[in-house]
């Protein structure tokens, strides 16, 4: 089984972890800190960013993977794929200290928790439809 609709988006993200990653070691760098977060802000700010998307992206991925499987057409599986990317662009510039609810942030989470219910729904339908 080949999945070609999913696929280009998991390299797509796999480049925007590679950055947040890029991110937290060059920050981790500047503040001198070998472990752990060092009470530095940026650093918690790097790190969370980071971490937020381990979090979430892999989950996703496999619903998509999933749903690809399970015969899932081209349309659907492209407006998650590009709905996905897009939120985690726009997620981590939310992620700050001195606002909890910055509006990129719950964009870009809603629209995260969005994008897997809509796939554990077409999973759905495919399996117990």
């Amino acid at each position: 089984m080949q999945l070609f609709v999913t696929a280009p988006y998991g390299a797509a993200l796999a480049v925007l972890f590679i950055v947040l990653t890029q991110l937290v070691i060059i920050t981790r760098n500047r503040a001198k800190v070998a472990l752990g977060d060092g009470g530095d802000p940026q650093l918690i700010e790097a790190i969370r960013r980071q971490v937020n998307f381990v979090e979430n992206v892999p989950l996703a991925l496999i619903l998509m993977l999933l749903a690809e499987a399970g015969g899932a057409g081209a349309t659907v599986l492209n407006a998650t794929g590009l709905a996905l990317v897009a939120a985690r662009l726009i997620h981590p510039f939310g992620i700050t200290m001195a606002n909890a609810a910055h509006p990129l942030r719950i964009a870009g989470a809603v629209a995260t928790n969005g994008i897997m219910i809509v796939l554990i729904v077409l999973i759905a339908m495919q399996y117990f439809a």
